[in-house]
């Protein structure tokens, strides 16, 4: 035991605790500053659930007065956060004992282990997405709107589609056609963009339109414009894409796809019809939202959101389930091990807009902060109460 101890003390220096904190700080900073250049989610992906990160200069420094150029490797949150919950443990083993006086300090160190544990857990396996329903129709699916995919649909099955779905994760890394035996062609992405804009015929040149010659890219053309950010007010960025569709006796043409159209295009190969369409990721459900009612309350006189809520029908075959639900603000729906909640809703306001998420860590941050308090109130309490006793004497 001894032995353990000697070999756990260099972890469980205060020394490494300062440090540690002091490479988090700076992560942080970096971490917010490189959000006027990137998204939310890549931040958080990027810089706080990795081992490194590369850190460029330039973002310490207003490119208006300077660009500096050059990065450095900095060990990213994942990387920190273990060394924390080591160096956490490795403390307790060494300098704590459980005594009734000591008993308030490893309960708030217990709670900031959970709290660490539950990031741990929430980074690993949690997931979110919208669920966009039209009032009076259904929906089965969750739409991931960080990633899209390329969607080529069958729809000659007498009951259901048969749908191939090509990851917008691989369309743009891959300079070779993509193939799979149950794609009716193979897909040649000529040009990819993570987020555009689309041009009417007045807006574009016969040049962009000559980058499809079928579909709805003869008459639209689409560019590629700079990726949300997270200080620019956008949250969604709007994938396009120039695609050939290549098979052994030719090409069938060229098209251009993007998440920004609504309707699919109709493709044919060997006098059979599909379609395809480039769309936000979809993940289907064994169950099924209908839209009973959709409700948007203003503030009188303005257009800002006093409530809105949705009346869905929820029908799941395999657990015999068929009941209707009420989903507002701040009142979500679980179902399933998700979470429904009341984010936004269509444009035209004909819909709504769930947000959909289910992280099994959901509950550790809550009973985290509770060991946390009731530690700190119980370490106070302890310490006034010898206080107060020897003021007594």
């Amino acid at each position: 035991m001894n032995k353990f101890k000697t070999f756990l003390k260099p972890l469980a220096s205060l020394k490494l605790t300062v440090i540690l904190f002091a490479l988090s700080m700076f992560l942080i900073l970096a971490g917010t500053l490189a959000q006027t250049e990137s998204g939310i989610w890549t931040v958080v992906d990027e810089y706080f659930r990795s081992l490194f990160v590369k850190i460029p200069f330039r973002l310490f420094a207003p490119q208006s007065v300077v660009t500096l150029p050059g990065a450095i490797f900095f060990p990213g949150g994942l990387t920190l956060g273990v060394l924390l919950l080591v160096n956490l443990l490795s403390a307790h083993f060494v300098r704590f004992k459980l005594s009734m006086k000591r008993m308030g300090i490893i309960l708030t160190h217990l709670g900031v282990i959970l709290l660490l544990a539950g990031e741990f857990v929430t980074g690993g396996f949690a997931k979110e997405g919208n669920m966009s329903i039209i009032e009076g129709e259904s929906s089965n699916y969750v739409e991931d709107i960080r990633s899209a995919e390329l969607a080529v649909i069958d729809h000659s099955g007498a009951d259901d589609d048969l749908i191939v779905a090509v990851p917008g994760s691989l369309m743009r890394s891959t300079s070779t056609p993509v193939s799979h035996q149950l794609l009716p062609f193979d897909v040649r992405v000529d040009l990819w963009m993570p987020n555009s804009q689309i041009l009417g015929p007045m807006q574009s040149t016969p040049e962009q339109r000559a980058m499809a010659d079928r579909g709805l890219g003869v008459q639209l053309a689409a560019i590629e414009v700079a990726q949300a950010t997270g200080v620019n007010g956008a949250t969604t960025d709007i994938p396009s894409a120039y695609v050939t569709l290549l098979t052994p006796q030719g090409a069938l043409g060229s098209y251009l796809v993007s998440v920004y159209f609504n309707e699919p295009q109709r493709v044919v190969v060997d006098g059979k019809e599909y379609t395809i369409t480039l769309r936000f990721e979809r993940s289907y459900r064994p169950y099924t939202l209908h839209l009973i009612d959709f409700k948007f309350d203003k503030f009188v006189g303005t257009e800002q959101a006093r409530n809105f809520s949705s009346d869905v029908r929820l029908v799941d075959p395999e657990r015999h389930v068929d009941r209707e639900v009420r989903i507002w603000m701040n009142h979500p729906l679980r179902y399933r091990g998700e979470t429904f909640y009341q984010a936004s809703f269509k444009q035209d306001e004909t819909g709504t807009v769930l947000q959909v998420v289910k992280n099994p860590g959901w509950l550790l941050p809550y009973i985290s902060c509770t060991m946390v308090t009731l530690g700190m109130l119980w370490h106070f309490g302890f310490m006034l109460n010898a206080f107060l006793r020897r003021q007594s004497r």
